[in-house]
């Protein structure tokens, strides 16, 4: 795939024209990273927009056992687009995920390219204003999982029966038929209208010791069961929470980046305005002096 290819992919740059993509594509740098390399990590100031020519790369956010994958990209993509317009600190880790060619697009590069031809700045801002609004309606529409469901889905037969099983022996309907079963033998035992467990009742005592003993280690299991239950809760809500904050930063920060492109479009038009009028205002001096 060619340096214009590459180009052409990334939604920035789509709506340029041949010339500005080739223009573009001769300010691109090549740079190779072996298998586990750091290409940046987070908190590093950027300045480059890098575009995978061959191989993969992973983006990642936190370190230690707090890190979290967020994707991993592979030739034809590209990372690290916001830096070119705010110069801002990274806000995450990318890593090469096995041995990659990278190609880099420094910011220096893009704004020369830009003072250059306004028309292209004019076509950039187009589709940064485009990638917003599928933003915001994407943040609109998107829900978090149930992760519940997803782990009854994967539950086996024995771990289904302890749930049932410690739910229908914390109930009152249990309740109320174990004291009718207990009464009633009770009763048919002391009025002797049957002899099979006269008084202390022993038999009655092996049978609830066996009851005991069963339904224990079945209702332990299903606390086992709602304690991963509660873990799992707690980590999709940290994982909601954290894309939550990780996506209101990128918008804020394509928001900079809009303005911040815009004022540099508008100094830009400024400046061309200027020199224009320079230009003319000579022109005309030469005029009349010729006349």
């Amino acid at each position: 795939m060619s340096r214009q290819e590459l180009l052409a992919n990334i939604p920035l740059f789509e709506s340029l024209i041949p010339a500005d993509l080739d223009a573009l594509s001769r300010r691109l740098e090549q740079a190779e990273y072996a298998d586990a390399d750091v290409i940046f990590r987070q908190g590093d100031q950027g300045s480059s927009l890098f575009i995978i020519e061959d191989g993969a790369v992973e983006i990642s956010y936190g370190e230690g056992r707090g890190r979290i994958t967020l994707a991993t990209l592979f030739t034809g993509q590209y990372f690290g687009e916001l830096s070119l317009f705010d110069g801002s600190p990274r806000s995450a880790t990318a890593t090469a995920a096995r041995r990659s060619r990278l190609m880099r697009l420094d910011r220096e590069d893009l704004v020369d390219f830009i003072n250059k031809s306004p028309s292209a700045a004019l076509r950039i801002i187009s589709e940064m204003s485009e990638r917003l609004r599928q933003t915001n309606e994407l943040m609109s529409q998107q829900v978090s999982r149930n992760v519940l469901e997803e782990e009854e889905e994967h539950l086996t037969f024995g771990q289904r029966v302890a749930d049932r099983v410690a739910a229908f022996g914390g109930s009152w309907p249990f309740i109320l038929m174990f004291a009718a079963i207990m009464l009633a033998w009770i009763g048919i035992n002391i009025a002797r209208m049957a002899n099979f467990d006269p008084y202390p009742f022993i038999l009655l005592n092996l049978v609830l010791s066996t009851l005991a003993a069963i339904q224990a280690p079945i209702i332990m299991m299903s606390q086992n069961r709602q304690s991963s239950k509660d873990k799992l809760l707690a980590e999709n809500d940290y994982q909601v929470n954290l894309k939550a904050e990780m996506e209101i930063t990128a918008i804020m920060r394509n928001q900079a980046e809009l303005l911040a492109r815009l004022s540099l479009l508008e100094r830009t038009m400024a400046r061309r305005g200027s020199t224009d009028a320079m230009n003319g205002s000579k022109s005309q001096q030469l005029a009349n002096a010729d006349q």
